[in-house]
This record gives structure tokens, sequence and C-alpha cells, in this order.
């Protein structure tokens, strides 16, 4: 864990590689989905999905399916978006350990967002199934908007009214958007991604709560 931050007004949350993981689960929803619409593609794996995780979910089927045609990979992401929620609201992701805790006391003290990459329906069904829907106040996604996570991070920053709000997520790609918006990005190093630039680090979902704790 590095060093303090100036207290924030919000902690906005990247979802998958930072709250829990499903790429085990995705990946046999995508696979079933490519065979389902008759394409012949070489299988992906869960390790396949972590190289992309991050990217809006249409670029992440378009970079694991590189033999398709842009006509196909629409076809694709459009159903795997179906595929995934399906698979998931039935399977289930892997939380990593003290989300639920933390988030669930955290709220009472600040107030908490989520900004994803993901299809539309995903974050709800995190929250239905993580039981934190009481404790995150609003949320954004490619799927709802087909904007970037620069400008979906953006909207929740404006909507909400704040200031000096937290990025917490563990890919380039969250880097980029905390930059872009001038907010602080804690990079959690036990995701999907190697970076080599933060605000802050932890190495455990847990270790948030020291760093909230630190004088600045």
């Amino acid at each position: 864990m590095t060093s303090a931050l100036p207290a924030p007004d919000g902690l906005i949350f990247d979802l998958d590689g930072t709250l829990w993981d499903t790429n085990a689960v995705c990946a046999q929803a995508w696979n079933q989905a490519a065979k389902k619409l008759g394409y012949e593609v070489r299988p992906v794996g869960e390790e396949d999905l972590r190289r992309v995780c991050g990217l809006a979910h249409r670029e992440c089927i378009r970079r694991s399916f590189e033999s398709l045609d842009e006509a196909q990979v629409d076809a694709l992401s459009t159903l795997t978006e179906a595929e995934d929620n399906a698979a998931i609201a039935e399977h289930g992701g892997r939380l990593y350990p003290n989300v639920v805790s933390l988030m669930t006391e955290l709220a009472q003290r600040l107030p908490l967002f989520i900004v994803s990459n993901c299809q539309a329906g995903y974050i709800e069904i995190f929250l239905a199934q993580s039981g934190l829907a009481g404790s995150v106040r609003d949320f954004e996604c490619w799927g709802r908007t087909k904007a970037s996570k620069s400008e979906n991070l953006r909207s929740v920053i404006k909507r909400n009214g704040l200031t000096a709000p937290w990025y917490v997520g563990d890919t380039d790609g969250d880097r980029t958007a905390a930059r872009d918006n001038a907010v602080k990005f804690v990079y959690a190093s036990y995701g999907f991604g190697a970076l080599h630039e933060w605000d802050a680090r932890i190495d455990a979902f847990g270790e948030l709560a020291g760093l909230l704790a630190a004088p600045a």
C-alpha cells in the first residue's frame, strides 16, 4: 500500500478485477454463444478474458475472436451480452475477499459508485448477488451509454456533485479514465492489469480501509 491521498468525497469502483472475477463463467458463455451462431472459432478460456478485461464488451469480443469479421463481431457481442448476464445470474462470480464487508462499512461514511465497461444489466447482477445494492448510490457502464470509461466516469462525477473522488481500478484504462477526469487513481494490483503509475496502490481490497484512514 502506498502513500496517503487527500480525503475523498466519494469512492468510484471499477468492477471486473476490482470487486469480483467472472472470467471463468463468461468464457463458457462466450464459447456457447459462438457455437449457437455457427462460428468455427478457437474456444476462449479464462486467461484469454483476463487479457482483454477492462475494454468495452464489443472490443473484448473482437480481440478474443480475431478470425471474425466486423458483422460477426457485432452479432456475437450482442448475443454474449445476454449470455453473460444469464450465466452470471445463475452461477455468480468470485467476489474478492472483504469486498462486501468493507463496502457495506464504507457506505456509512462515503457515497460509493461503480463505473465499468461492462454490458447493460451486469452491474445490477453484481449488486443483487453481493447484496450491495443498498450501498452503491449510482453507477454507469458502456452497455447503457456506449461511451468511453472516461466519459462515463465524468457523468457519474457530475451528476453526483463530486469534487474529489478516488477511482479504484486495476487496468490502464481505469488509470486513463481517472487521469482524464483529474481524480486520484487507486491501483488494485490484485486484479488483471500490470501498471507502473498510480496515485496509491492496494494489494488486497481490505487495504483500502487503511488508505482511507491514513493522514493526508
